[in-house]
């Protein structure tokens, strides 16, 4: 493209001569670093830096000035949209600035001095002695060919400077993914300035190498080697040139907040009201008059109230009330009390004792930690159903700060493991003073299994209305058998915990984990116990409650052997009151009360024989007495007289029978009665 020189286009750099640099970052754990940018500022001069794009919601949130010689006016960056806020309003189009003669086409009729004339743009085209420009002026059409390095100035002072800061945001959107800052000052003299803001900034993420004692180490020797080391992003878009690094590692809030994107509130939409159009009615003549109405009876009283009840409650709802209450006119509910928000603080920070250098868009793996710190090697048992402990190491912050998270990485300190991988182990965050355990190997070497099993043990009786009440200690043991094969030391189980019931073995500890039990392998075969024990009540009832009251149970309507498991007596909960009292220590509390229900169970279980008994023996007597009723229908003569004296005898012997049963079922109910009334 030809060089063509216009004065309207201000050539101005993008570059910021003077940039406030980096002075110490510190990142933290929430995802965000804290940036601090310090240095010599003039008496007239404003602080200028560049920042990610996707920084600059942050920063307008966070931003802190440090001055103390100085006033802060107010701080100055590109709209985020910058070609569209830049070319609002004017004629030009970013795409306008591809070529001088589109760029002449858009400015048409706009009015413009070249070559010593002054006119309104027409037209311009490329030759090939350089641009011929068209001007309209008040003689006519003018044509000016303007070669290198001749100039065209805009009359209109104002478009030129608006067509300038145009060509300025053009070139800046051209890097869009950052935005040049200033903050402008007012100071009489020279000083150091800083500021701080905090934006968004990769995790930094530590890992450790953990040096750890072997096994059965005592003493001095029981000691831990741990070193921390960070891998740090520089994503900043500025290099950091010797700052002070801080790593921070702590559960602060953080938020985003879109303050940098304009944001248009929604407003409704009325519509403009105009004045109703006038309606007119034709005259369309005159009428004849219409015949007089027929006379009419005044209402009634009662019709007449309700007509004179009816305009007041029309205009009630006329004016917006209802026939429950009136809208309105009432004060507005009282507001709920405010809400309260609480805050802790709590992080640990890292400072690196050294400068540290990153260029923009580098990675770096820096020492923040080395330490020693108590431990010992153990055995550890997560997984009851595994075959193998795991190989552990169980260390103690002994340092004054917490640890963050971390993957560490194992490694024998001395003897034949010196030097050696041992294996990985997850560190999570371990505050001063605390202990944490690490496993980082199985170990095949020493072996366990494990069983259960579970006991009852009768603690109580209650006899209630209807049931017996039966109070048991549940014991649920996990018994484990290790062979460490002559090894020698600690091995930690842990015992996932059973709601309701009450561990019976020691323990040292409860967490996430469940319950920690730790005992000392002396190298020989041992079993380990883990009892556990639950109150379990169990309640025996001594009557079927679908069968409703036992007085108004009738055995004419009642299937007595189809029934048999449902009532009193019958087999089923005899034998279960007998299992269960054999189970039964002397001196248990109800225990003589159990027998008392056992001895009146097997006196029903008599009875209940005894009416069965009847019942059969009524039913034979009722089937001959049916027989005898047909055969003295179907005789005659002295047969039929012999067939008559026969049913006598049948419907005696089966009144007999019905009258046997109806006592023995009687003295049943009475003994269940009885029973059923005892207890509280």
């Amino acid at each position: 493209m030809r060089r063509l020189t216009l004065a309207f286009v201000l050539m101005a750099s993008t570059a910021l001569g003077n940039e406030l640099p980096v002075r110490s970052v510190t990142l933290s754990s929430a995802g965000l670093a804290q940036i601090e940018r310090a240095g010599e500022v003039g008496p007239q001069d404003s602080v200028t830096f560049r920042a990610p794009t996707e920084d600059v919601d942050d920063l307008l949130r966070s931003l802190i000035v440090v001055d103390t010689a100085g006033t802060v006016e107010g701080l100055r960056l590109p709209a985020r949209d910058l070609a569209g806020e830049a070319f609002r309003g004017l004629p030009l189009r970013p795409e306008d600035f591809e070529s001088r003669t589109r760029l002449f086409a858009a400015l048409r009729g706009q009015e413009a001095e070249a070559g010593g004339t002054r006119g309104r743009i027409a037209d311009a085209s490329e030759v090939t002695a350089g641009l011929r420009l068209s001007l309209i002026t008040e003689r006519g059409l003018v044509t000016v060919l303007l070669r290198e390095g001749d100039e065209v100035k805009l009359t209109d002072a104002g478009l030129a400077a608006r067509v300038a800061r145009a060509a300025e945001a053009l070139a800046a959107a051209r890097a869009a993914d950052e935005r040049a800052i200033e903050i402008r000052l007012r100071a009489d003299r020279a000083r150091t300035v800083a500021v701080l803001y905090v934006a968004g900034a990769p995790l930094w993420k530590p890992s450790y190498r953990l040096l750890v004692p072997p096994m059965g180490a005592t003493g001095g020797n029981a000691q831990a080697r741990l070193q921390g080391w960070a891998v740090v992003e520089n994503a900043s878009g500025s290099d950091w040139d010797r700052i002070r690094l801080a790593l921070v590692s702590g559960d602060a809030a953080a938020f985003r907040q879109p303050i940098y994107e304009p944001i248009t509130v929604p407003r409704p939409e009325l519509p403009v009201r105009v004045a109703g159009a006038v309606q007119v009615r034709p005259d369309t003549g005159a009428r004849p008059a219409p015949p007089p109405a027929p006379l009419m009876a005044a209402p009634a009283p009662r019709a007449a109230a309700e007509m004179s009840a009816a305009a007041p409650q029309a205009a009630r709802l006329a004016d917006g009330g209802d026939a429950r209450g009136r809208i309105g006119g009432g004060a507005p509910a009282q507001p709920a009390t405010a809400a309260t928000a609480e805050a802790s603080a709590g992080r640990v920070a890292f400072v690196l004792a050294e400068p540290v250098t990153i260029r923009s868009g580098e990675t770096a793996n820096v020492p923040f930690l080395d330490v020693r710190l108590p431990a010992e090697r153990i055995w550890w048992i997560q997984d009851l159903s595994a075959r193998n402990p795991l190989n552990a190491v169980r260390i103690r912050n002994a340092s004054q700060s917490a640890l963050p998270d971390g993957l560490a990485t194992v490694y024998g300190l001395e003897g034949p493991e010196a030097g050696v991988f041992l294996g990985d182990a997850e560190i999570r965050a371990m505050p001063a003073g605390d202990g944490r355990i690490l496993a980082f190997a199985r170990d095949r070497d020493v072996q366990y299994s494990q069983s259960s099993s579970t006991t009852e043990r009768v603690t109580r009786i209650q006899l209630r209305r209807g049931f017996v009440a039966i109070d048991l200690a549940r014991s649920e043991e996990t018994a484990i058998a290790i062979d460490p094969r002559g090894a020698r030391g600690t091995l930690v189980i842990d015992v996932p915990r059973r709601p309701g019931a009450t561990p019976r073995f020691a323990t040292v500890s409860e967490g996430d984990y469940g319950l920690r039990f730790e005992a000392a392998l002396d190298g020989t075969t041992q079993t380990i116990r883990l009892p556990f024990e639950r109150a379990v009540r169990q309640d025996v009832p001594l009557w079927d409650t679908g069968l409703g009251e036992p007085v108004l149970l009738r055995w004419q309507q009642f299937d007595i052997e189809q029934n048999l498991r449902r009532l009193p007596g019958g087999p089923g909960t005899l034998e279960r009151l007998q299992e269960i009292l054999g189970r039964v220590a002397d001196g248990t509390p109800g225990k003589e009360d159990l027998a008392s229900v056992v001895t009146a169970m097997q006196e029903l279980r008599r009875l209940l024989d005894d009416a069965r008994m009847k019942a059969r023996a009524y039913r034979t007597a009722d089937q001959a007495l049916d027989r005898a009723r047909k055969a003295a229908e179907d005789r005659t003569g002295a047969e039929q007289q012999e067939a008559r004296r026969r049913l006598n005898v049948a419907s005696r012997e089966a009144e007999q029978a019905g009258a046997a049963m109806d006592q023995a079922w009687e003295t049943w109910q009475r003994a269940v009665i009885a029973l059923l009334q005892r207890g509280t």
